[in-house]
C-alpha cells in the first residue's frame, strides 16, 4: 500500500438552483488546510489528501472520506481539519462527532 492514510475532499459543484454541492459549500479551502495539515504533521508520503468528486453524500456535506477505514464525515469545515488529523490520521481513533450516520436518511434537496 502506498499510502498509510487516503483523505478525499468532495469539491463538487453543481449549476446554481440544482442539489446542494459541496465544493460550493468550502470544498477547496478543506482540500487546501488538510494538505497543509500533512505538511505541517510531516505526514507527506505517508498521508495523502486530495480533491475528490462527489462523493454521493451531498446532504451531508461538505464531505470528507478517509480510506482505508472508509470513514465518511459530513458538515465538515474547516476548523473540524485539524481534529481530524490529530485524532482519526495520528491516533486512529475517527471523530465521532462528524461520522455521518448513513441510517439516518435525509430526504434528497434535488427534488
Amino acid at each position: 500500500m502506498r499510502f498509510e492514510k487516503h483523505i478525499f475532499i468532495c469539491t463538487n459543484e453543481r449549476a446554481a438552483g440544482e442539489r446542494k454541492s459541496c465544493g460550493e459549500a468550502c470544498g477547496m479551502e478543506l482540500v487546501k488546510a488538510f494538505k497543509k495539515a500533512v505538511k505541517d504533521n510531516n505526514l507527506k508520503g505517508r498521508v495523502r489528501a486530495q480533491r475528490a468528486g462527489c462523493l454521493d453524500a451531498c446532504e451531508y456535506g461538505p464531505s470528507v472520506v478517509v480510506y482505508p477505514e472508509g470513514v465518511f464525515y459530513g458538515g465538515v469545515q474547516v476548523g473540524d481539519v485539524e481534529e481530524i488529523i490529530n485524532e482519526h490520521i495520528l491516533q486512529n481513533k475517527p471523530v465521532e462527532r462528524l461520522k455521518i450516520d448513513f441510517s439516518k436518511v435525509i430526504p434528497a434537496s434535488d427534488e
